[in-house]
């Protein structure tokens, strides 16, 4: 599925109307995902180079590992007894460093290689793999924040909460560290429901025991600089008027300027002025509404 609103586009690469709990999501975190350098010595060398530019600007960047989405794998039962969807999402690592300078550069079209093979397209970028939630109140509205206007990405604009799942909270620094594959994996797929759990309650407030477990709805990524986010939902046991006075003293507060709390025909109309990837998530919520 695409769209094409004021976000640049997006595509849907993962849907799961149904939502998946954690049981359901697995990860698969492997050096063969990490990104592979482009031929072109020039333009990988851009890298570097835009890198410095950014830190002469702003010295305390941080240079923070990520994890990288190369794919998923749909596990089906061998009979009817075993007929519950199950998804292996394919990640390795990468870096803030590569990501400005692959799908944050002005020439990122050049880092993408002609393909209808998502994976092998995107083989040469950097592909963080972000996270956002829709979080649905007591009272059954949704949360929204308008971004700060001093925010790199998308300044001004509509968002669900979210941020990234992070390889350093769960001892990840580099491939090293991954000894014991199925341990690693098993605390990488875990790190991905905690994580979106964390910047809800960090950039919106509300507490950790007024959210209910998240369930997996699918990954989204703009066509704007190929973008990838894993988008959860969430109920949270509070109505929106108490999570107003909760945001107000939320850790990530200025990061966004204000929070909304609207309707799903409310949503709809904000949604055209969202990044691509986050209309990607209203229309993968939109989806498993309707299922």
């Amino acid at each position: 599925m695409d769209g094409d609103g004021g976000g640049g586009g997006f595509r849907l690469l993962l849907s799961c109307p149904t939502g998946l709990s954690l049981s359901q999501v697995s990860v698969i975190f492997d050096e063969s995902y990490d990104r592979i350098p482009h031929p072109d010595v020039d333009l990988e060398n851009s890298i570097a180079e835009i890198w410095d530019q950014r830190l002469r600007r702003n010295p305390s960047l941080y240079n923070g590992k990520k994890f990288r989405y190369a794919g998923h794998i749909w596990h089906t039962g061998s009979d009817a007894s075993e007929n519950v969807p199950r998804v292996s999402l394919l990640l390795g690592l990468t870096e803030y460093r590569t990501f400005v300078g692959t799908n944050l550069s002005p020439s990122w079209e050049k880092f993408l290689v002609p393909s209808e093979d998502e994976p092998m397209r995107c083989k040469h970028s950097s592909n963080p793999l972000g996270n956002g939630a829709v979080v649905e109140t007591s009272d059954k509205k949704i949360l929204v924040l308008k971004r700060s206007n001093n925010v790199g990405e998308f300044p001004g604009h509509f968002v669900f909460p979210g941020g990234h799942p992070e390889p350093h909270e769960v001892g990840i620094r580099s491939h090293k560290d991954s000894v014991d594959r199925d341990t690693s994996n098993k605390k990488v797929s875990q790190e991905m429901f905690d994580s979106i759990i964390r910047e809800v309650v960090e950039e919106i407030g509300v507490p950790v025991n007024s959210l209910n477990d998240p369930v997996f709805i699918g990954i989204s990524r703009r066509e704007l600089n190929v973008r990838p986010t894993a988008f959860f939902f969430i109920e949270c046991s509070l109505h929106s008027k108490d999570i107003q006075e909760l945001y107000c003293s939320a850790q990530d507060g200025f990061e966004s300027t204000q929070l909304y709390a609207v309707s799903l025909d409310e949503l709809e109309s904000m949604a055209h002025k969202m990044p691509g990837c986050h209309e990607g998530g209203f229309a993968m919520y939109k989806l498993m509404v309707d299922d």
